[in-house]
């Protein structure tokens, strides 16, 4: 049994409604809703309470090893059009700059010099205005 086998949908979607949030920016996550039509609702609403309700509020893991984890995988699995916003994540949930540079450098050795490369330019493009030891957050 999990920690919270007695919270109701609604509740995991509130509670993954404020990790995302606070994950992603408020902007990034009215966007989405915003761009939400029938044939996308069921799948926002899953995504809300499973990966953010549930998984990204479990205590096993803080929220930069979370970030670790999310950037390695799409990193490995060439997931670019989502790597742009979990990097804008990364630097939210306290990862600095330096930091990423190490995640992305380590995933050339397990998924490849080409994956790297690709990772790379796309977070020139996102964390090219913070500075060196930037988190990226305001001050």
């Amino acid at each position: 049994m999990s920690r919270d086998d007695n919270l109701t949908d609604d509740e995991r979607h509130a509670r993954g409604m404020a990790v995302r949030r606070e994950v992603l920016s408020d902007a990034h996550v009215d966007r989405a809703i915003a761009g939400t039509t029938a044939l996308t609702d069921d799948f926002q609403d899953f995504i809300t309470r499973v990966a953010w309700g549930d998984v990204w509020s479990r205590p096993g893991l803080d929220r930069r090893s979370r970030s670790v984890a999310v950037l390695t995988s799409l990193i490995a699995h060439g997931h670019h059009e989502e790597l742009a916003m979990h990097l804008r994540a990364a630097l939210r949930n306290g990862l600095t700059v330096a930091e990423i540079r190490e995640v992305i450098l380590q995933s050339a050795i397990y998924s490849g010099v080409p994956a790297a490369n690709t990772a790379f330019r796309i977070a020139n493009d996102v964390l090219n205005d913070a500075p060196e030891g930037s988190d990226g957050r305001e001050p």
